[in-house]
């Protein structure tokens, strides 16, 4: 995409990247007997869901594979669904509290919704019984707390038992204690992590299409496809706007963009353009997060993406690894984004970016959105580095949008060789994602809004469309057609909201809202 600052119209490009996560931990094999364990039916002994509640068909009672005890529960994500438990809980405001849960799985996430303070989480991907604990505090006027336990997208059963919360009981009965116990009532569904979380910007475990989570917030759960919009934070000659100006069509905003900071540790810094402030009237930091929580509490979900055409950020050790996670983190906390879009256009390290990425995971915990947006010389092979890097994480992918623009022709997954500007570009080359090892799910489409916001690639809304009908359901396609096809085909993403403003919003009235209502 094109740079911040230094990218005239005619010029600019695009990028974006997903994971939710959380966690709980058990002490041993249950509480012990001095400690008050407030967690009903924590080792699912009853032999049901009891006082859990469970997305609808997901989770049943193991009796084969368990920690202590005759039972565990036993949840099977699909690819549209996390396959999450959890459990209302009456807390005391202002306490202290410990979680805890033993797990066995490739992706298990535990943690808590509605602390009041920074909702936590954590996670593990050992098919191995391992022990996940995390603690946190009660706001002010906390006096219930929902903890929860979920897999990851289209992985296999994860199993949990002996779940432990310790502190203070509430004054009340927690709404999961006191609802009916029997099996049909406890397994009905529920909500997301983020469909569940506070839309505040302070709250932290909104759910994505990925292992992690953000201390942000965010209301509404994964959406079945993303519609990703880039808002430039700076004026290039496009309309320009504020976030509440974007589109209701894009349900993933990545706000452009984050750089190097002055240390050149790997570390990032943002902040607005105050010549883009002034064009808008005097743009404050505070409208501007009022902003992105009212995005939220819409069911949109606001990213940082790090980089642009012109980014120079470096991450090739563990240190820079680690100060990007750090600052990352930071600054998702100051201004309540719920995650980072990586567009890093002149090369990455895939083994200490993945690193990078996974320490920003475990900070933000569930609800974390990670997109990419690498350019189509970069996802070529599963050995290129922007797709060998989408494959180390793929566990916190939420999703990758190639750029199919600005680029000479490139061979597709057949072997031939496409130029851009077509269905078969699109196809061929998103193909090649899904061959090498990403989720349908997680590959998404990238075009210019305009013929003024790309160098070349813009295409009509048509061939789009087209385009993932051809991925989606086989039709539309052209001499290339995939030999299966992929319902859950991620989506779409633009360059930028500003210039489809400029172009009548063009592409999220037409791609925006076809890919919207794709089934």
């Amino acid at each position: 995409m094109p740079s911040p600052r230094l990218m005239n119209a005619a010029l600019a490009s695009v990028a974006a990247l997903g994971l939710g996560l959380t966690g709980l931990v058990a002490l041993g094999g249950g509480a012990s007997a001095d400690t008050t364990n407030l967690v009903v039916n924590p080792g699912f002994e009853t032999g049901s869901l009891a006082n859990w509640n469970c997305a609808a068909g997901t989770a049943t009672v193991s009796t084969t594979t368990v920690h202590s005890g005759s039972h565990a529960l036993a949840a099977t994500p699909t690819s549209s669904d996390d396959a999450q438990c959890t459990q209302t809980i009456s807390v005391q405001p202002n306490s202290s509290y410990t979680l805890s849960a033993w797990v066995n799985g490739p992706y298990v996430y535990l943690g808590t919704q509605g602390d009041g303070t920074t909702d936590v989480s954590t996670w593990s991907s050992t098919n191995a019984w391992n022990q996940l604990t995390t603690s946190f505090k009660t706001g002010a006027s906390t006096t219930s707390v929902t903890i929860y336990l979920h897999g990851w997208y289209g992985q296999s059963t994860y199993y949990a038992d002996d779940v432990v919360l310790s502190g203070a009981a509430g004054s009340s009965p927690s709404p999961t204690q006191s609802s009916s116990s029997s099996p049909s009532a406890s397994a009905s569904a529920s909500a997301s992590p983020s469909a569940s979380a506070s839309s505040s910007p302070s709250a932290s475990s909104s759910s994505s299409p990925s292992p992690t989570a953000t201390s942000t917030g965010g209301t509404g759960g994964k959406p079945k496809h993303w519609v990703t919009g880039y808002w430039q934070d700076f004026d290039n000659g496009a309309t320009d706007q504020k976030i509440s100006d974007v589109n209701g069509q894009y349900n993933l905003i990545a706000v452009a963009f984050a750089n190097a900071d002055a240390a050149g540790d790997g570390g990032i810094t943002f902040s607005l353009d105050s010549t883009l402030q002034g064009k808008l009237g005097g743009y404050t930091d505070a409208q501007f997060k009022a902003d992105i929580a009212a995005k939220q509490a819409q069911g949109k979900k606001v990213i940082l993406s790090v980089g642009g055409q012109n980014g120079t950020i470096s991450i090739t050790n563990a240190a820079q690894a680690t100060a990007f996670a750090n600052s990352a983190y930071a600054i998702m906390q100051q201004y309540g984004f719920n995650g980072v879009d990586i567009d890093l256009e002149n090369g990455l390290n895939p083994t200490y970016m993945a690193s990078a990425l996974h320490q920003l995971a475990a900070k933000a915990g569930s609800g974390f959105i990670l997109t990419m947006a690498p350019q189509t010389i970069d996802v070529l092979s599963a050995s290129s580095d922007y797709l060998a890097t989408a494959l180390q994480v793929k566990d916190i992918l939420t999703i990758m949008n190639t750029q199919y623009y600005n680029s000479g022709s490139m061979n597709g997954c057949d072997g031939g060789v496409y130029s851009e500007g077509n269905v078969d570009f699109i196809t061929s080359l998103a193909c090649t994602a899904i061959q090498a090892g990403l989720s349908p799910n997680q590959v998404g489409i990238g075009v210019p809004a305009s013929s003024r916001a790309a160098g070349s690639g813009y295409v009509s809304p048509s061939v789009v469309e087209n385009a993932l009908n051809c991925l989606a359901k086989g039709t539309g396609c052209g001499t290339f057609k995939p030999s299966t096809t992929w319902p859950t085909i991620g989506g779409v993403m633009t360059w930028s909201t500003a210039w489809d403003a400029s172009n009548g919003n063009e592409f999220a009235n037409n791609e925006g809202a076809f890919t919207n209502a794709m089934p």
